[in-house]
């Protein structure tokens, strides 16, 4: 058994893509529209999904909001260098919530980024 996917639902499809693509360097996977349903699924990963375990970006077409509500926390991604992702993230026109630094506690480097709907990111630096 394996995890294949975390599904996120996106109140704007194209700014979903552009900040998973554009701004953290995934890859659309694969992208199909369900007409008869109203909504499009778009994949996306660092590697395929037969490797890794990637997103789904869930668009309901005319829903442009949702409450993230509080049970959710944050998705992972392990980063070489968690300062210069913040730095990369603002320059891209990204929003950083905490700037890098050792966590409470520990000294494990962390830092957290919000994607376009408000879903919290924590970039954690390769040891």
């Amino acid at each position: 058994m394996r995890i294949l996917h975390t599904m996120l639902r996106v109140g704007n499809l194209e700014k979903s893509i552009h900040f998973y693509t554009k701004i953290l360097g995934m890859k659309v996977l694969r992208q199909k529209e369900y007409p008869d349903g109203k909504f499009t699924l778009t994949f996306v990963g660092y590697q395929n999904e037969s490797e890794n375990a990637v997103l789904e970006l869930t668009y309901n077409w005319g829903i442009e909001k949702y409450e993230l509500g509080t049970a959710f926390g944050h998705i992972a991604i392990e980063v070489d260098n968690a300062y210069e992702m913040c730095e990369k993230i603002k320059n891209l026109g990204g929003k950083v919530t905490r700037e890098a630094g050792p966590m409470k506690h520990g000294s494990t480097v962390i830092a957290f980024i919000e994607d376009p709907d408000g879903y919290k990111i924590e970039f954690i630096q390769k040891r």
